[in-house]
């Protein structure tokens, strides 16, 4: 079983204005997304492999039930800035992932997924770390004409993600495994912050301190 990056998230002011400043570099916006009885609304970015996703939460008491709680998608959302940090990773595979990750995890049922669906979160990420979490369901390659993934800004595959945090040595034992499968990467920042590599068209560098993300393309697969 082969991991891949499927998209990241960054939660945002409801409604996501912040997206403004991915489409002033030269990004082109997908479709958005509601999820239903999880209180969670997007705006979305699709590259030829991966997504980026701005997230909010529309709905609090869904946000709050008993069963999204334990996600802590709300207390994400209301605490960025502040003590939470605003990013999720999200993994998956061609074939489908099973129970038996790198990290510890528990199953997540929503109700706009079929029965036979679930996203295991990572087990135990404390709020100052990013959530990490796989589909368990298998993956198949989206298309252009499903949505955008051609940009200006030249950015085409989604492959790495590095996790800026203010101590890399002081992380939990769940962040730490998941670097240790060669997941994510640490390093060094004052503020919580994502770099994400892109196989690009030509070498791209943009940094988007309203959502506290650098873009890093490059021409190879060493993205």
């Amino acid at each position: 079983m082969t991991l891949h990056l499927h998209h990241i998230f960054v939660c945002t002011s409801a409604g996501a204005p912040e997206a403004e400043a991915l489409l002033d570099v030269g990004l082109v916006e997908g479709s958005p997304n509601i999820h239903p009885g999880q209180g969670t609304a997007n705006r979305r970015f699709f590259f030829e492999s991966g997504f980026l996703e701005l997230l909010w939460v529309h709905d609090e008491r869904e946000a709050q039930s008993a069963l999204t709680a334990p996600t802590k998608l709300w207390d994400r959302w209301a605490q960025r800035g502040r003590t939470a940090n605003p990013f999720g990773i999200c993994f998956s595979s061609s074939q489908g992932v099973d129970s038996n990750l790198p990290f510890a995890s528990w199953a997540y049922r929503p109700p706009y997924l079929s029965e036979e669906r679930c996203i295991l979160f990572a087990d135990k990420l404390p709020l100052s770390e990013p959530e990490v979490f796989a589909l368990n369901w298998p993956q198949v390659q989206w298309s252009p004409k499903m949505e955008p993934m051609c940009h200006p800004l030249g950015l085409c595959e989604m492959r790495s993600v590095s996790v800026g945090l203010p101590d890399p040595t002081s992380i939990s034992d769940s962040l730490s495994e998941i670097r240790d499968a060669g997941l994510v990467k640490i390093h060094r920042s004052i503020a919580p912050e994502l770099v994400i590599g892109f196989t690009s068209q030509q070498e791209v560098q943009h940094c988007i301190p309203a959502l506290g993300l650098s873009l890093v393309g490059r021409p190879d697969s060493a993205a």
